[in-house]
């Protein structure tokens, strides 16, 4: 329950909080506007995906995987065979083919019309893995980035059996997608439980099941290396399970078990700062199956996923910050706005308030508010632990959903015709922020105008934002001219929307 207000604080303190305000909203107001350098990021993380090359090269210094316990709950188990016999036709390899249309004169449409002979269709693959979870619908786990942008995926069951894949739905910001195969009538199918995996330690022995770079159904094996693991960039939402089992390109989508053959998590990435062919060097990543099993779910039921948010703008908090708000350390998301009929508002969070801590899990910074927002649902309750001028504060907020698309229409006329949508996770934590442009229809005012689908607004003249909720609000009184600054294939243009 909110705590109780705090008392008025001291002359010299409020000039001091007033003080420090005055920097936030400056720093926000400069970022509103400012410049945009839009870089090119080349990231170590893999996504554990087949490559065209052979087999990598061992890497140096390869720390060696953990021994297994010679028994567990007082039972001998010299192998893990039972146990894998058990579970491994559940675990599936996961072939997607995209037809590309390719042109010598690139995406030029006058000239692709004037040459259409000179188009060629060209046929991208990759592979991949997928956990079958639930055997009497045929329904299918695996990695968003797996199937991403396929015309059509098939599977291969672990007894050589292949057939097409129905998508249901997916979640690139967690890299969840989900698929129903057909129920074979010549040999009924095998599922995998899904585990609590709250209950992983760091230390438990896990296994691996995938099919890495094509060459078979594969197992590795390993311990917890560390849970939540958070903060690595390009990766969307992130809650991830680390582990020193051996995750290679094709992993992705696969199993990581606990000894009881139940499903803890779904492989997705390896990390390697010497890319995809250096080899393993014990630092996989898997989405927790209780994640994993709340997007199906939601995926199941509408097709779509729906987050809850606080509905709230932040800013990171520096030592000048912290200093001005009395704080002993410079970390946490100081709020900078307050979304009315927000979950915030209704908690009573205030402009200048400072987030520490979300249900027990530290906050260091507005992305990592953002992280955590991300992997809520609609009307979960938060215990927000807040500094109010330098004293600590107890807040509960319920969480509201995000708006997940608007219609330029029904922001101002000028803006007809497109469609604009949160930015994706990843593309937030490479550095980007504002709302994308997720699609434009044809002779629009916005077509006209020169927005584009793809187009990432970065600031506007109708008020400054880090989000949907806030690029809505700043049209609550429309400007008599209304110019976005957008970012388009690594440049920035100022656009007048006429």
């Amino acid at each position: 329950m909110p705590s109780m207000p705090s008392p008025p604080a001291e002359p010299h303190a409020t000039a001091r909080k007033q003080r420090a305000l005055g920097l936030v909203f400056a720093l926000v107001a400069a970022a509103a506007f400012g410049g945009f350098a839009a870089t090119a990021l080349q990231l170590p993380w893999q996504p554990a995906r087949a490559s065209p090359g052979g087999a990598p090269q061992a890497a140096a210094g390869v720390p060696t995987t953990a021994a297994l316990p010679v028994a567990v709950a007082g039972r001998p188990l010299p192998s893990l065979a039972p146990m894998l016999q058990r579970v491994m036709p559940a675990v599936v390899s996961v072939h997607s083919t995209q037809r590309v249309s390719v042109s010598p004169f690139g995406n030029d449409p006058f000239f692709r019309r004037m040459f259409p002979d000179l188009t060629q269709e060209r046929l991208n693959q990759s592979l991949g893995s997928g956990v079958i979870v639930d055997a009497a619908r045929g329904l299918v786990l695996t990695n968003h980035h797996v199937i991403e942008g396929a015309d059509e995926v098939s599977v291969t069951l672990a007894d050589g059996r292949t057939m097409q894949a129905e998508f249901v739905g997916s979640d690139p910001d967690t890299d969840v997608a989900l698929m129903r195969i057909p129920v074979p009538k010549d040999g009924p199918l095998t599922a995998i439980p899904l585990a609590d995996s709250s209950k992983l330690q760091v230390g438990d022995f896990v296994v691996a099941v995938g099919n890495p770079f094509g060459i078979g159904q594969t197992v590795t094996s390993g311990i917890v290396s560390a849970v939540a693991r958070s903060g690595l960039p390009g990766l969307g939402y992130q809650n991830f399970i680390q582990t020193d089992a051996s995750i290679n390109p094709g992993n992705s989508g696969g199993a990581l078990l606990n000894l009881d053959g139940q499903l803890v998590g779904i492989n997705t990435a390896s990390f390697n700062p010497r890319g995809s062919m250096a080899g393993n060097i014990g630092l996989g990543f898997a989405i927790p199956s209780n994640l994993a099993g709340d997007i199906m779910r939601q995926l199941l039921a509408t097709g779509e996923v729906h987050r809850g948010s606080l509905g709230v703008d932040t800013q990171d908090v520096d030592a000048r910050i912290a200093a001005g708000l009395g704080l002993d350390n410079a970390r946490g998301a100081v709020v900078t706005r307050v979304f009315p009929d927000s979950a915030a508002d209704a908690a009573g969070l205030e402009v200048g308030d400072v987030i520490v801590g979300a249900n027990g899990q530290r906050i260091d910074d507005r992305e990592g508010l953002r992280n955590f927002e991300g992997l809520q649902g609609v009307g979960a309750r938060v215990a927000l632990d807040v500094r109010r001028d330098g004293k600590p504060l107890q807040l509960t907020a319920t969480l509201r959903e995000q708006p997940r698309a608007l219609g330029g229409a029904r922001l101002d006329p000028r803006l007809a015709g497109a469609t604009f949508a949160e930015l994706p996770a990843s593309a937030r934590q490479s550095g980007l922020d504002g709302v994308l442009v997720a699609s434009v229809e044809a002779g629009s005012r916005s077509f006209a105008s020169g927005l584009r689908q793809g187009d990432v607004v970065v600031a506007a003249n109708s008020g400054r934002f880090d989000d949907l909720a806030g690029f809505r609000l700043g049209f609550g009184s429309p400007p008599p001219q209304l110019v976005l600054r957008i970012a388009r294939g690594g440049r920035v243009y100022d656009l007048l929307m006429r």
